[in-house]
């Protein structure tokens, strides 16, 4: 299982040496958000600004790959060198691949919250 990531506009498949795991040695299970980031990649508006088509690109190689994606709200180094890697709730409310119901069947999930960054609050008159 090589996870995806779709962090600015590059798609970086996790390196099976690479710390980069959505598993919790404790538990045995895998990490899934318990709901959307505030900036999920699958949340209406775009608001992280991806490319045009890249969103498309993202799934269509993750769904080759029968993997799924990981928040990039949960990277270590997006926003927070303490983030735990976590499956993007976006992803897996709208996919069933081969990963995710192997994960599901032998492991089972464990739901986290995702880390809290508020969206910025627009200049006063300005509508968002």
């Amino acid at each position: 299982m090589k996870p995806v990531t779709g962090s600015d506009d590059e798609t970086v498949a996790a390196d099976p040496g690479h710390a980069l795991s959505v598993g919790d040695p404790v538990l045995g299970k895998s990490r899934l958000l318990s709901q959307q980031c505030d900036t999920c990649i699958f949340a209406p508006g775009n608001r992280m600004h991806l490319a045009p088509g890249r969103l498309h690109e993202l799934v269509n190689e993750t769904r080759c790959r029968e993997s799924f994606v990981i928040c990039h709200d949960t990277l270590p180094h997006y926003k927070d060198p303490e983030a735990k890697p976590a499956i993007c709730r976006g992803f897996a409310d709208r996919y069933s691949t081969q990963s995710l119901q192997l994960i599901e069947r032998l492991f089972g999930f464990i739901e986290v919250d995702p880390p809290h960054h508020p969206l910025p609050t627009p200049p006063e008159g300005v509508d968002p």
